[in-house]
């Protein structure tokens, strides 16, 4: 007869849509708008210092694109779309683009620059791709604004 699991041991959920997400840890930088890049910058690289694979990162920018990002675009939509979708290196995106970009363990945005409105439509859509950790660098006291409203 086969043993009957206690109430201490845990059920063994199933991966699928139904399983409920943990929510991801966020961590906020304080950097002014000019300095959010590089603030971001340092913190990719002490992500990747630390083991963590470039694959598993998203860097999501609110103001002016990441020049990684302006640079492979000049080669086209489809060539910068193909590397998201190999999911082997970091990936910078802009916010008018982030809905398009797939989920991934770290999210890190870069608040350097744009409308508040927009930076409160991006925190939610980056943290609804983080899977682990987002990262949001930027002025607190506008983050905090908009997160009350956005997250």
């Amino acid at each position: 007869m086969p043993a009957q699991r206690s109430s201490r041991e845990p059920a063994v959920a199933k991966p699928g849509p139904s399983a409920p997400a943990a929510t991801p840890q966020l961590q906020l930088i304080p950097a002014s708008v000019e300095g959010a890049l590089d603030a971001a910058e340092e913190a990719v690289d002490l992500l990747l210092e630390s083991g963590r694979a470039p694959g598993d990162v998203l860097v999501i920018t609110t103001g002016e694109p990441h020049p990684w990002a302006a640079h492979e675009l000049s080669f086209g939509e489809a060539a910068y779309w193909a590397q998201h979708d190999a999911g082997d290196d970091v990936f910078y995106a802009d916010a008018s683009v982030v809905s398009r970009a797939a989920a991934r363990p770290v999210v890190v945005v870069v608040v350097n620059g744009g409308t508040d409105a927009s930076v409160a439509a991006t925190l939610p859509l980056a943290l609804g791709r983080a899977g682990a950790l987002l990262i949001v660098c930027g002025d607190p006291k506008q983050i905090n604004s908009v997160l009350g409203a956005g997250v």
